[in-house]
């Protein structure tokens, strides 16, 4: 499947939630899901008796387009959520918490996934001193990501300094002053703040 290239506010009406897809404006009065809360499309506000497939279906859909993922993406985490111990709903949540775009998103250094992935792309974070330009980087507990030395002088990480730290997680932590921040440890099913049922994401997959 190809990447989705259309407006981002008709995903929020699709999957009938918010899913915070462009920054501050998710936030505010022009937040389009406000005002059109129902699907797009002609027949969008026709009542439809949803079955058990298209209930699991929608769970899917909506992770896949919070974390910004094809379908091949997203379902190689489930594959890697499937072979490691525990349950697989939160292993691949945990995978997917784990990569360095939405790393970075979670520190504030972007104001949506989407310009984490992009800052990712453009070499400006290091991990542990070295340059990552890879947005599907798993992290580890006790890395260290910052922006990268030559590029904090640029305006949109400069602006960053003076910031207020408004992250709460209790799994990384940032300092704007220096643009860097720790992996305190691994995040876990309970630091992950989306309305997920992961469990009808793996009942999707398993049939």
């Amino acid at each position: 499947m190809a990447k989705y290239t259309g407006p981002d506010c008709r995903l929020c009406r699709r999957e009938g939630c918010k899913l915070f897809l462009k920054g501050d404006k998710c936030f505010s009065e022009k937040c389009v899901f406000q005002k059109r809360p129902t699907p797009p499309g002609i027949h969008g506000a026709q009542r439809k008796k949803p079955t058990p497939y298209s209930v699991q279906l929608r769970e899917k859909q909506k992770a896949k387009r919070i974390y910004n993922l094809t379908e091949k993406q997203f379902h190689k985490y489930y594959t890697m959520a499937e072979k490691m111990r525990g349950a697989t709903g939160e292993n691949m949540l945990v995978l997917l918490e784990r990569r360095l775009d939405n790393v970075v998103y979670r520190m504030g250094i972007g104001v949506s996934r989407a310009q984490a992935r992009q800052i990712v792309n453009h070499g400006h974070i290091t991990v542990n001193g070295k340059r990552v330009n890879i947005p599907s980087y798993l992290i580890k507990a006790g890395d260290v990501i910052a922006v990268k030395e030559n590029k904090q002088s640029l305006p949109f990480f400069a602006e960053l300094r003076n910031a207020k730290v408004t992250n709460s997680l209790k799994w990384l932590e940032f300092n704007p002053a220096t643009l860097s921040g720790n992996i305190i440890a691994l995040p876990s099913r309970e630091d992950i703040d989306m309305s997920i049922a992961e469990h009808m994401i793996v009942e999707l997959y398993s049939k």
